[in-house]
């Protein structure tokens, strides 16, 4: 099938739903960043100690790690458009008991719930992304995740302007969000039911046309496990830099809570610009060029951080987040491309995977900050980009546009 031909049989965007969904992924995602937001409330309130802190984020990302590629499989099989403000009422809940928590272990009981509304979530989302994108692959994915990457920037705002001033009660405010990303949810799901139903109807289903050239079985399971190596990679990074690079910024320059918090602001900020642009950048120049581009550029800088003063940290964290991110939206995409028949499993593997990788990576920079020192554990952490040359070894793609 040709591209033109390829285009006319998947038909125009949905806007609409483009957009709405990726508003809802907004809010899904801004209610999984109070948990690291509140970490120096939890710090001094509470009093835990950083690999605590770790455990909080390898139990909140491992749940929704591990059962994402799980529904988007039973997705797939049999698509459950309901699922959405379901998994949203799970966030409620566990939402409502971080809020309330005095100890430890309640904490953890309650970020099982908000693991298990975002591991519901993320690959009916993205499924129905994919349902509303017509010929634009990579403008759909990048609005859908653009929501949830900007949902996490305004964790460090979270923390700044709610959750300090508040404190850990502070977050029973964001059940307003959830609430309203339920009614949401619900409204996109008869839209999502009316599609399935349609298909059925016409007995035809939404296909997804691959870039890739034909590959054999080794080839895809090679080129997977490459993808999830860079993936693995960017996660660990940017899991350092939400959720622990504000005490390396109040302890080498004495910054301020609230102060390093904005400068982590604009990481994330500008890194969800960057995935905005990454997936209208893959049609243009193709996936693996884009996937390359977001870690050769932002290497050196990554490797310079610990050492430069103040005034230029603002600059290389914007460029590094730009940078780093617009790999974001289009790992999703290669895979899916991978494996064109699992549009679901393969959103729920990837995104999946990022969760995951974030909880590994918290636990092990917890550990190493409490027993190596904030100073040689960020050192550490510059290092990790230079193994995304793995991604050379990726199968070269087909520009779309």
């Amino acid at each position: 099938m040709s591209t033109t031909m390829a285009r006319q049989a998947l038909g125009n965007p949905i806007y609409p739903v483009m957009v709405a969904i990726g508003v809802c992924h907004l809010f899904n995602d801004t209610l999984q960043a109070v948990v690291p937001a509140m970490f120096p409330v939890l710090e001094k309130e509470i009093g835990l100690t950083f690999t605590q802190l770790g455990l909080i984020t390898f139990v909140l990302n491992m749940v929704s790690s591990v059962l994402q590629p799980v529904v988007g499989f039973f997705s797939d099989r049999n698509p459950k458009p309901y699922a959405l403000p379901l998994g949203m009422s799970c966030t409620f809940v566990g939402l409502a008991g971080v809020a309330i928590s005095s100890n430890y272990w309640m904490i953890l009981l309650s970020v099982i719930f908000l693991g298990l509304g975002s591991a519901i979530f993320h690959p009916e989302g993205s499924k129905v992304s994919f349902m509303a994108a017509g010929s634009k692959r990579g403008l759909s994915q990048s609005i859908y995740q653009v929501g949830g990457n900007s949902g996490q920037a305004l964790a460090p705002l979270i923390s700044a302007f709610v959750l300090v001033p508040f404190g850990q009660i502070g977050a029973a405010w964001f059940l307003i969000v959830a609430a309203v990303g339920i009614l949401l949810l619900s409204r996109i799901s008869v839209w999502y039911k009316q599609q399935l139903e349609e298909e059925s109807v016409s007995k035809t289903k939404k296909v997804l046309v691959s870039n890739l050239p034909t590959l054999t079985k080794k080839q895809i399971g090679i080129a997977i496990g490459l993808l999830m190596a860079v993936i693995f990679i960017r996660s660990f990074y940017v899991t350092n830099m939400t959720n622990f690079y504000i005490f390396y910024l109040m302890d080498k320059y004495h910054l301020t809570i609230q102060k390093g918090q904005l400068l982590i602001f604009i990481f994330l900020a500008i890194g969800a610009v960057g995935t905005f642009f990454g997936g209208p950048m893959a049609d243009r120049m193709g996936r693996k060029n884009v996937i390359l581009l977001s870690f050769l550029v932002p290497m050196p800088l990554a490797l310079m951080l610990p050492y430069i003063p103040l005034w230029l940290v603002v600059i290389f964290l914007a460029v590094i987040g730009f940078f780093i991110m617009l790999s974001f939206s289009v790992t999703v995409i290669y895979a899916q491309e991978l494996v064109p028949s699992k549009v679901g499993t393969m959103a729920g593997l990837t995104v999946g995977l990022a969760f995951g990788m974030g909880a590994i990576g918290s636990v092990v920079i917890g550990i190493m900050m409490d027993h190596y020192g904030v100073l040689d554990t960020m050192i550490f952490i510059s290092v990790l980009p230079i193994l995304a040359f793995v991604a050379f070894w990726l199968p070269a793609d087909h520009k779309t546009a």
